[in-house]
C-alpha cells in the first residue's frame, strides 16, 4: 500500500478514537475539530446536523444522560480524498427501567463517510449499525420487568436500547440498520460505495 494512503489511514484512525475520547469526555470544542462544516450525525435516538448532536446531547447530560463509548477496530477504505470508516464499538448507556437503574450495552458499529479538503481529514457523515444489545440491572441480584409489547416493536439487535431511549422520552427509530440486514443495511453499503466513487451528501442522503 503506498505511503500516502497508510498515512491517510493512521490519521483517519486517529480521528475515530478522539471522536469516542472528545465526546465522552464532553470536550465539545476539541470535538468540533474532527467534523466537517456540514457534517451529520444518525443514531438510534437523532440524525441531525453535528452542531445539534452536540447541543442536544449537552442538554441531555445536565438531565442526567449517561453514555459512553468502547472502541474496536477499524476498516478504513481510501479513493483518493475520500474515504469511508466501519468500525466496531460498544454503546453504554445506563439509566432508569421501570424504576430500576439499568444498564445496556449494545455492539454496534459506526460507518463513516470521510472526505480530506485542503490537506485536513473531516467527518462528514457518521451513522449506526446495531449487532446486539443486552440491558442488566446495575445492582446485584435486582430484576426488572419489561413491557414486552414495546420491546416488541424495536427489531432485537437493539431493542433493549430503543426500550430504554423510549423511556426517556426519545424518539427512536424503528429501521436502524442492523446485522440482520434488510434495506437499511443494504443503504449503508451502497452509501459507502457511492461516496468513494464521488457522489454528493446531498444526492447520497435524497436531499436532491
Amino acid at each position: 500500500m503506498p505511503d500516502q494512503k497508510m498515512d491517510d489511514i493512521a490519521q483517519i484512525r486517529d480521528l475515530i478514537e478522539r471522536w469516542v475520547v472528545y465526546r465522552d469526555a464532553l470536550l465539545w470544542d476539541q470535538f468540533r475539530t474532527i467534523w466537517h462544516k456540514e457534517g451529520m450525525m444518525k443514531a438510534t435516538w437523532i440524525a441531525c446536523p453535528y452542531e445539534d448532536f452536540i447541543r442536544i446531547t449537552a442538554e441531555g447530560v445536565k438531565k442526567g444522560l449517561n453514555i459512553l463509548h468502547i472502541l474496536g477496530g477499524s476498516a478504513i477504505e481510501v479513493n483518493g480524498n475520500r474515504a469511508t470508516a466501519m468500525t466496531k464499538i460498544i454503546i453504554l448507556q445506563r439509566a432508569p427501567v421501570e424504576g430500576v437503574m439499568c444498564d445496556v450495552s449494545c455492539y454496534a458499529r459506526h460507518s463513516d463517510l470521510w472526505e480530506k479538503r485542503e490537506g485536513r481529514w473531516g467527518l462528514v457523515y457518521r451513522e449506526t449499525i446495531a449487532d446486539k444489545d443486552r440491558l442488566d440491572p446495575v445492582a446485584p441480584q435486582t430484576t426488572v420487568t419489561l413491557d414486552r409489547e414495546l420491546l416488541a416493536q424495536f427489531p432485537p439487535e437493539y431493542q433493549h436500547l430503543a426500550y430504554l431511549q423510549t423511556k426517556l422520552g426519545y424518539s427512536v427509530d424503528r429501521d436502524v440498520p442492523r446485522l440482520s440486514g434488510g434495506k437499511a443495511l443494504e443503504d449503508v453499503y451502497r452509501r459507502g460505495e457511492a461516496w468513494l466513487a464521488g457522489a454528493g451528501l446531498d444526492q447520497l442522503l435524497g436531499r436532491q
